[in-house]
């Protein structure tokens, strides 16, 4: 059995002083696709900037991708981030960029200088999000859906260890949503981990896997019956 992806212990989340989640223990293995669900306010949000070092961990344990959060130093960040791969709900595209310049701008962000090296990798992302001919485009021309599936070849650059997609879908119409969703479970498949948090419900029910709820504070693992 390898180690967890993604393990906490007896841990608390603050947001400074203010406590939004006690006693977090979950483990997530390589290879598993997890839902994280809850109403606006549960903590989703917070448990994961905690995961990418946006807030610090003060109070128990917790490992991502070979870091102890606890221990995690302000340098160290970009180099946890290089394992993650983070999808935002607003896509958080360089508007004034074109796509491949987009990517490029991560890719040099991160170390990489081989020029051949960065248009293959950029191809290669793009063509598994179905957006492979769509590098010259910026962002303003491309549909919701269309900068969502940027978004995630943007997270796949690094070859990440775990993908964290904070409500993917939060601002997609349905069968957009559908259209991401298959997107992430291709990418899935392909043996990635993937932790996304959603209060889409009809999505948790088309594509049912593990599911974890934040709710009064608290966080647990919920059988598939959403209620």
């Amino acid at each position: 059995m390898s180690d967890p992806v993604l393990a906490f212990k007896n841990a608390a989340i603050f947001q400074r002083e203010q406590l939004i989640l006690k006693d977090v223990s979950l483990s997530i293995d390589r290879g598993e696709f997890v839902y994280l669900i809850g109403k606006t306010g549960s903590g989703k949000s917070s448990l994961m900037k905690t995961l990418y070092g946006d807030i610090p961990l003060t109070e128990g344990e917790g490992h991502i991708v070979g870091f102890d959060l606890k221990q995690l130093k302000e340098r160290e960040i970009p180099y946890l981030r290089r394992k993650l791969g983070v999808v935002f709900q607003d896509f958080k595209l360089l508007n004034e960029r074109s796509v491949n310049e987009n990517l490029l701008f991560v890719l040099k962000a991160t170390g990489w200088n081989d020029k051949a090296q960065m248009t293959n990798q950029i191809h290669k992302v793009l063509t598994k999000v179905g957006m492979g001919d769509q590098g010259h485009r910026f962002p303003h021309q491309l549909s919701g859906g269309e900068q969502q599936r940027i978004a995630i070849a943007r997270a796949l650059l690094n070859d990440p260890e775990l993908i964290i997609a904070d409500e993917p879908t939060g601002n997609l119409d349905p069968q957009t949503s559908i259209e991401v969703m298959e997107v992430l479970q291709e990418i899935h498949q392909s043996g990635r981990t993937i932790l996304m948090a959603t209060h889409d419900y009809a999505l948790l029910l088309k594509y049912p896997s593990k599911t974890l709820k934040c709710e009064g504070q608290k966080i647990f693992e919920v059988i598939q019956k959403i209620v």
